[in-house]
C-alpha cells in the first residue's frame, strides 16, 4: 500500500472542487504590465500597491548594499547578523510610524510568529477577529494559549466575549487593520476604547494598511490617529513597500524584550542587506512625497466606482483590495482564466483562503495603472461576467 497515496486522493478532491491553486511564474520585475507564464498580461494580482517593487533608487539601494555587505548575512540577528543598515531601517521605521522603536524581522508572518507567543501563554486569552490572517492564527498556535474569536469588525461581540471572561490573567485584542480577503478596515478605535475598559493588550496587524492609509502611508494608527494608544502595531515591507520583510512597532520596552523573546528573531538569519537597504530607499522616498499613495487611491475610486455601476457586488471594501465576489469557487475559476486569455492578470481565491461559497476574483489596484489599463480591464469584467450569469 502506497503510505502517501492520500496526497494523490488530496489533489484529485482539491482539482474536483475547483480548489486546485494554479501558480502561475512571473518572468520580470513587478509593474501594471508584466509577463506571466510567457504571456504579457495587466497586473491586477500583486500587492504593489505603489509600484516600488521595480523602483530604481531602492535597486540603487540593494546594488550599494551588496557592495559594502555581500549577498548574505551569515548569521541571526543576536549573534553576527545585526549590521548598520538593520538599526538604521528600524530608526527610520519608528520615525515614519510615529512609534518610540521598532524590531524588525524576515517577513510579516515571522513577526506575528515571534510576538504572540512572546506575549501571551497558556493562562492567557486571545481576542481575534474571526477573519485574521493565517499567520496571527498559526502565531496563538505556537503560544498555546486559548483563542476567542469574535465577529468579523464587530465591536459589540468583542465587548460581549472580552466581559463573559474573568480571573484571566493576560489578555490580548488581536485584529487585522485592513482585511487582505475583504478589503475592509478594522474599528480600531472602538478596539483600543474595550481595550482599554478591560485592561487588555492591543496588536494590530497593518500589513495591508502600511502605505495605504494615513498621512503619506503610515498605516490605519495613523489614520484614526491613535499613537500611543496600541500597544503593538505589526507591519509588512512585503506589499506596498515592495521588498520583502516585517517588522513591530511599539516601546522600546516592548522591542527590547522581542530581542531576547521572538524566536525567528533569534534562530532565523536576518534580513540581507540588499532587502534592508531597499526598504529604507522606500521610506525616504514615503517621506518625501504621498504622490503615490494619492495616485494608488485615484484608480481605487475610479476602478470601483465603474465596476459598481456595472452590477458587480464588490463587497464591503473600502481600500484598494477590491474582492469580485463570484460565490462558486468552480465559476471564479473560469472567470480568472477567461481574464488571462485576453490579457489580465487576476487571480482567483476560493477555499480554505476564504468560506466556502464566497470565492472571488481579487483585484490589487496600484499606482502603476493607468486610467486606460482600468478601462480596458473593466470592458473584459463586463464581457466575460455577462457570458458567465456573474452580472
Amino acid at each position: 500500500m502506497d503510505k502517501l497515496n492520500f496526497i494523490n486522493e488530496e489533489l484529485d478532491r482539491l482539482k474536483e472542487a475547483g480548489l486546485l491553486i494554479n501558480i502561475r511564474t512571473i518572468e520580470g520585475p513587478q509593474g501594471a504590465w508584466i509577463t506571466v507564464d510567457g504571456k504579457k498580461v495587466l497586473n491586477l494580482s500583486s500587492n504593489n500597491y505603489l509600484g516600488l517593487a521595480n523602483d530604481s533608487q531602492s535597486k540603487t539601494a540593494s546594488h550599494n548594499a551588496i557592495d559594502t555587505y555581500g549577498v548574505g548575512p551569515a548569521a541571526v540577528r543576536t549573534i553576527a547578523g545585526t549590521t548598520t543598515l538593520h538599526k538604521d531601517l528600524e530608526q527610520k521605521l519608528a520615525q515614519f510610524k510615529g512609534a518610540e522603536s521598532t524590531i524588525s524581522f524576515q517577513s510579516g508572518f515571522c513577526a506575528n510568529l515571534a510576538v504572540i507567543p512572546a506575549i501571551v501563554g497558556k493562562a492567557d486569552v486571545v481576542f481575534s477577529d474571526e477573519l485574521n490572517h493565517a499567520s496571527i492564527i498559526d502565531g496563538c498556535r505556537l503560544a498555546k494559549t486559548r483563542v476567542v474569536r469574535y465577529k468579523h469588525g464587530n465591536p459589540e461581540d468583542l465587548q460581549e466575549k472580552i466581559h463573559a471572561e474573568k480571573d484571566i490573567e493576560r489578555k490580548l485584542i488581536i485584529t487585522d487593520g485592513v482585511f487582505s480577503m475583504e478589503g475592509d478596515i478594522a474599528p480600531l478605535p472602538e478596539i483600543v476604547e474595550i481595550a482599554e475598559k478591560y485592561n487588555a493588550i492591543t496588536m494590530v496587524d497593518d500589513a495591508h494598511g502600511e502605505g495605504v492609509l494615513g498621512r503619506g502611508g503610515r498605516g490605519i494608527v495613523d489614520h484614526f490617529n491613535l499613537h500611543g494608544k496600541v500597544d503593538i502595531e505589526v507591519g509588512t515591507m512585503s506589499k506596498a513597500f515592495g521588498v520583502v520583510g516585517g517588522y513591530i512597532a511599539g516601546t522600546k520596552r516592548l522591542t527590547d524584550y522581542l530581542m531576547q523573546k521572538g524566536r525567528p528573531f533569534l534562530f532565523s538569519s536576518a534580513v540581507t542587506a540588499a532587502d534592508v537597504a531597499a526598504c529604507i530607499a522606500v521610506v525616504k522616498t514615503l517621506n518625501k512625497s504621498d504622490d503615490l499613495v494619492k495616485k494608488l487611491w485615484s484608480n481605487t475610486r475610479f476602478f470601483q466606482g465603474r465596476m459598481k455601476q456595472l452590477g458587480f457586488n464588490i463587497g464591503m471594501t473600502k481600500t484598494p483590495i477590491t474582492p469580485v465576489m463570484i460565490g462558486d469557487a468552480k465559476v471564479a475559476r473560469d472567470f480568472s482564466q477567461k481574464l488571462f486569455d485576453v490579457g489580465i492578470f487576476a487571480q482567483s481565491i476560493g477555499y480554505p483562503t476564504v468560506p466556502v461559497g464566497k470565492a472571488r476574483i481579487r483585484v490589487m489596484l496600484s499606482a502603476t495603472h493607468s486610467e486606460k489599463d482600468l478601462t480596458w480591464a473593466i470592458d473584459h469584467f463586463e464581457n466575460i461576467g455577462k457570458s458567465l450569469g456573474v452580472i
